[in-house]
């Protein structure tokens, strides 16, 4: 027996398939972040992760070190094998970390900005340049991390080998709903901070979803749909897994990132300051990628962009994609896309670095 049809006469799915679909609704949780690794610094709630390299060795000479958002878990970049950026990297022959923030508790409602963007930060490299005797370091920021990277590398430029900044929010004056939601006197700020200490992440993650409220129905009919595909149906769960494991936001630090960040857009107006140190963008002279999404409704590719306009490198490139903010990293297409770009803008400069000064060049690119 068959649903009715509904009002384009379409038939809807039989009972035997909707028990289908229950059933892989039902399925065991896939295992995320499985490239192997070790915990090579801990701190409080954070941890730095050195991945274990490839069996003929490393091939680069300066570590890449990955810094995910405050308020996701950084195993999206690292969700099942074949579908892991950080065990393509490995595969490579990069020298790869990761910053694990963790999950903040009570006590954490103090901890500033500066302890994230600045200590946490600076611990995750140094433990990257003590185990592979460089200099500097390959730095990527993905979404709100790579708001930090980027605030980072403006203050302590000399550390910072390369920046690549994915989804990264620089401009927060952008047009947004986040950057209007921010902006609306009955906002109260500190008075959010100060009845919830940390800011909840259901909180956090419902805004997100009322930026578009018919993607839950939406992801519900591309599972319909493509629920005969294993592949997809392997990666679609997992990265569901990751989309509801959210962290919350320390207090002190998110009163400071609203504030100056969302509010008063300090970071574009040239600002920022990070541990007393100023954070201009214009500081930032290092080799540079910049990586937008066309569809991406969480960070508008318009305000992720501005960074490079406003930074100083002659080396610098940025690469528009089409595609949203998460599935743009972890799609298929991504491993011979995105990927595969990165990897050639990091191998390309630690070749220069090896033989000669790069040719200095500047592109805009447009990725089909």
């Amino acid at each position: 027996m068959t649903e009715p049809a509904n009002d384009r006469g379409e038939v809807g799915l039989q009972r035997a398939e909707w028990a289908e679909l229950i059933q892989l609704l039902r399925r065991p949780r896939s295992v995320v972040g499985q490239t192997p690794g070790s915990v090579v610094h801990r701190e409080n709630k954070l941890r730095v992760l050195r991945y274990r390299p490839r069996a003929s060795g490393i091939a680069h000479r300066t570590p890449i070190v990955i810094v995910p958002s405050l308020i996701n878990r950084n195993y999206v970049l690292d969700l099942l094998p074949g579908k892991s950026f950080v065990e393509y990297l490995v595969e490579q022959g990069h020298d790869v970390y990761m910053m694990d923030w963790g999950t903040p508790s009570a006590e954490d409602r103090y901890l500033d900005f500066e302890v994230y963007c600045d200590r946490y930060i600076s611990r995750a490299i140094r433990q990257a340049l003590r185990y592979s005797g460089s200099d500097r370091v390959h730095l990527l920021g993905y979404c709100l991390g790579g708001t930090l990277t980027s605030i980072y590398a403006a203050a302590y430029p000399e550390r910072v080998a390369t920046l690549t900044a994915l989804a990264a929010p620089i401009d927060f004056h952008d047009g947004g709903l986040l950057s209007a939601w921010t902006l609306t006197r009955s906002f109260d700020l500190p008075g959010l901070v100060k009845a919830f200490a940390n800011v909840p992440w259901p909180l956090m993650q419902a805004s997100f979803h009322m930026l578009r409220p018919t993607l839950a129905i939406s992801k519900l009919i591309t599972l319909v749909d493509r629920r005969a595909d294993a592949e997809f149906l392997r990666g679609f769960l997992a990265t569901e897994i990751w989309g509801n494991d959210n962290v919350s936001f320390p207090g002190a630090c998110y009163q400071r990132y609203i504030q100056d960040l969302y509010r008063d857009n300090r970071l574009v107006r040239g600002e920022f300051v990070l541990g007393g140190r100023p954070a201009r963008l214009e500081a930032i002279q290092c080799p540079t990628l910049v990586v937008t999404f066309r569809d991406d409704h969480i960070v508008p590719w318009r305000g992720a962009a501005r960074l490079h306009e406003l930074i100083s490198s002659r080396d610098k490139e940025l690469l528009q994609l089409p595609g949203g903010h998460v599935g743009a990293v972890v799609s298929r297409r991504a491993r011979d896309g995105l990927w595969r770009r990165m990897r050639d803008f990091w191998a390309q400069r630690e070749a220069d670095s090896v033989s000669a000064p790069p040719e200095q060049h500047q592109r805009h690119e447009e990725a089909n």
